[in-house]
């Protein structure tokens, strides 16, 4: 454990040793005054604050332009394939079969 927090006291709790420091606004905290929040010891206040810059949930217009953009992949890549399916076709059956070498 680091030594400069053995002697610090919570920010909220004098009475109180710090356990650890937020990374964020740099304060020591007693083991009640933190949580753990994607892999990291963050104070209540911190954690607020990022929790509240959080994107929103997707609007409805949103999440149907997501779902537009899916379909149209789909059928893009649908194309794509149909394409390259209907080209080896064209190629013609003597070469499948191996007799357009032997011919010449």
């Amino acid at each position: 454990m680091n030594p400069t927090v053995i002697r610090q006291r919570c920010f909220y709790h004098e009475s109180r040793e710090a356990a650890c420091r937020c990374p964020i606004c740099r304060r020591y905290f007693c083991r009640e005054c933190v949580t753990e929040h994607d892999d990291r010891v963050l104070c209540v206040e911190c954690l607020k604050t990022i929790v509240a810059g959080q994107a929103p949930r997707l609007s409805g217009a949103r999440r149907l332009f997501r779902g537009v953009l899916t379909v149209a992949g789909i059928l893009m890549a649908w194309l794509f394939f149909y394409t390259i399916g209907r080209t080896l076709l064209l190629i013609p059956s003597a070469v499948h079969d191996g007799t357009v070498w032997e011919s010449k």
